[in-house]
C-alpha cells in the first residue's frame, strides 16, 4: 500500500506536488501555516507577478491542470523598453508564433491550483497550521494548530517541504544534520505598485509586453493582468545615496524620484506616492543547500531547496519542473531515499545554472538592454537560430521556451554562443556588416550540434 504523503506549504509548488501524488492514487495531506488564499486578499505589495514559460505550461500539463490556469494569461511577446525621453522599442521574446511568455497572477493560479486539487482529488488542505519543530532522529513533525490553539505531533516521514524560501524544514536539516546553505541576499530590493486599467477596463500601455524602464543601477517593471491594470515593481538599491528606497521616504522625494526617472508613467499612476509609502519593500536572494533531503524522512521543493531572484521569469517554471520531475520518478518505484538522493542529484546542476542566469538577466534588464549593441546581437542570435537550428538557439530561448534542454546545458551553451555573438559584433554595426561565410565557420567550429531536437517543447 502506498504510505501517506504530507506536503508542508499550499503554495504553487505544495498544490501542484499534490495534484501530481493525487493521481499517482496517494493520499496527501496538505499543511499551510497561513490562511487559505481563497478566502481572504494576500498582503499589498507581496505578490510579484509571474512569468509563466514553457517549462511551467509542461508540468501543468502533466499535471492535467493547465486548461484550468490558461484563462488567466496574457500573452507578452516581447520586452518593450521606455527610454529616459519616452521613446519605446519593442524587443521580440522570440521569432516563432508560440515563442511567448505569459503574465499571470501568483494568488489566481494559486487558487485554480488548490481548487483544482480539492474539486477531482478531494484534498482538503489544513490552513492555519504552523510547523514548530521537526525532529529527524524520532521521525517526528510538531504542529500548532493556530485555529485551536493546540499542538499535535504527526510522524514525519514521508514529508514533502513545500514551505517556501524561509523553510523551517530546511533550517532544521541545517541545525540537525549539518547541510550546509547559503542564502545570498541581493543588496537590492522591491516594491510593487499599481497602474490601473482605464475607465473602459483597458490597459491604458501595451497589454501584449512586458514594460521596462532600465536605468543602469536600477529598473522598473510592469506586468499586464486581466482586469486592465499592471502590476508595476520597482527594483533599487536598498540603501545608499538618493538612487536607494532608504531615501524615498516622503512623498515630496518620491514624486522628485519618479518625475526624474519614469516621467511617462507617473500620469498614469495617480496614487503612486500613497501607494509607494503603504507598501512594503521585499527582499530578494538565492538559496544554495549542499543536500535537500533527510534520508527517506523529508525532501526540499522549489523554493525551499533552491530560491531564486525572479529576473528571469523562472522561479515558478522551476519549482514547476520540480514537481513533474519528482513525480517521474516516485513512478519509476524504489524507496523513498534512493528517490530524494536522485531528486538532488539530477535537479541540483539545473537549479544552479538558472540561479547564475537569473542573477545575469538581473544586469541585462536594468542596464545592458541600453546598449545599442544588445539589439544587434539580438538580431543577429534570430540570424543564426535560422541559419543553424541545429546548433543555435538563443540563451533566453533555450531557457524559456524549450522545456527538453536543461538549464545546465542553456547555460553552457549559452556562454559559448555569447562568445559567437561578441566575436561577430564587435567591427559591425548591422548583421548585413557580418559575412555570412564568417558567420557559418564560427558556429560550426564553436557549437556542436544540440544534443535534443530543436524543434521545441510547446
Amino acid at each position: 500500500m502506498k504510505r501517506s504523503v504530507t506536503i508542508l506549504g499550499a503554495g504553487l509548488s505544495g498544490a501542484l506536488m499534490a495534484i501530481y501524488l493525487a493521481r499517482q492514487g496517494r493520499h496527501v495531506q496538505v499543511l499551510e501555516r497561513r490562511p487559505d488564499l481563497r478566502k481572504v486578499d494576500m498582503d499589498a505589495g507581496r505578490s510579484i507577478n509571474l512569468a509563466l514559460a514553457d517549462r511551467g505550461i509542461h508540468a501543468l500539463r502533466g499535471a492535467g491542470v493547465f486548461e484550468d490556469a490558461e484563462p488567466l494569461l496574457i500573452p507578452m511577446r516581447g520586452r518593450t523598453l521606455h527610454a529616459p525621453d519616452g521613446s519605446l522599442t519593442f524587443a521580440p521574446y522570440g521569432q516563432r508564433p508560440h515563442e511567448v511568455i505569459h503574465s499571470v497572477s501568483r494568488p489566481g493560479l494559486n487558487r485554480v491550483l488548490l481548487d483544482h486539487a480539492q474539486r477531482h482529488y478531494g484534498i482538503e488542505p489544513r490552513f492555519l497550521q504552523a510547523a514548530r519543530t521537526l525532529d529527524f532522529e524520532r521521525d517526528e513533525l510538531v504542529m500548532l494548530d493556530e485555529v485551536s490553539g493546540n499542538p499535535y505531533t504527526q510522524p514525519l516521514a514521508p514529508l514533502i517541504a513545500a514551505d517556501g524560501a524561509g523553510s523551517i524544514v530546511r533550517r532544521a536539516m541545517t541545525g540537525q544534520l549539518g547541510v550546509r546553505v547559503v542564502e545570498d541576499m541581493l543588496e537590492h530590493g522591491y516594491k510593487e505598485l499599481t497602474l490601473p486599467a482605464g475607465r473602459d477596463g483597458s490597459h491604458r500601455i501595451e497589454r501584449n509586453a512586458l514594460h521596462i524602464w532600465p536605468r543602469g543601477g536600477f529598473m522598473l517593471i510592469a506586468l499586464p493582468n486581466i482586469d486592465g491594470s499592471f502590476t508595476v515593481t520597482l527594483f533599487l538599491a536598498l540603501k545608499g545615496g538618493a538612487e536607494s528606497f532608504a531615501a524615498l521616504d516622503s512623498r515630496k522625494t518620491i514624486d522628485a524620484f519618479f518625475a526624474r526617472h519614469f516621467q511617462d508613467i507617473v500620469p498614469l499612476m495617480p496614487g503612486l506616492a500613497r501607494e509607494f509609502l503603504e507598501n512594503p519593500v521585499g527582499r530578494m536572494g538565492t538559496v544554495h543547500a549542499d543536500a535537500w533531503s533527510a534520508g527517506e524522512a523529508a525532501v526540499l521543493l522549489g523554493d525551499a531547496a533552491h530560491a531564486i531572484v525572479p529576473f528571469h521569469g523562472q522561479g515558478m517554471n522551476a519549482c514547476f519542473e520540480d514537481c513533474l520531475e519528482l513525480d517521474r520518478l516516485l513512478r519509476s518505484a524504489g524507496d523513498w531515499k534512493s528517490v530524494f538522493d536522485t531528486f538532488f542529484q539530477l535537479r541540483k546542476p539545473d537549479t544552479d545554472a538558472i540561479a547564475a542566469m537569473a542573477l545575469e538577466n538581473f544586469l541585462e534588464m536594468r542596464d545592458t538592454v541600453r546598449d545599442p549593441k544588445f539589439m544587434l546581437r539580438k538580431e543577429l542570435s534570430f540570424e543564426l537560430e535560422r541559419r543553424h537550428p541545429d546548433r543555435f538557439i538563443p540563451r533566453y530561448s533555450m531557457v524559456m521556451f524549450h522545456h527538453e534542454i536543461p538549464y545546465r546545458v542553456a547555460f553552457e551553451r549559452g556562454r559559448v554562443q555569447s562568445e559567437v555573438l561578441s566575436r561577430l559584433t564587435t567591427t559591425a554595426d548591422s548583421v548585413v556588416d557580418i559575412p555570412t561565410a564568417q558567420i557559418d565557420a564560427l558556429v560550426t567550429e564553436l557549437l556542436d550540434p544540440l544534443p535534443v531536437s530543436p524543434a521545441g517543447g510547446h
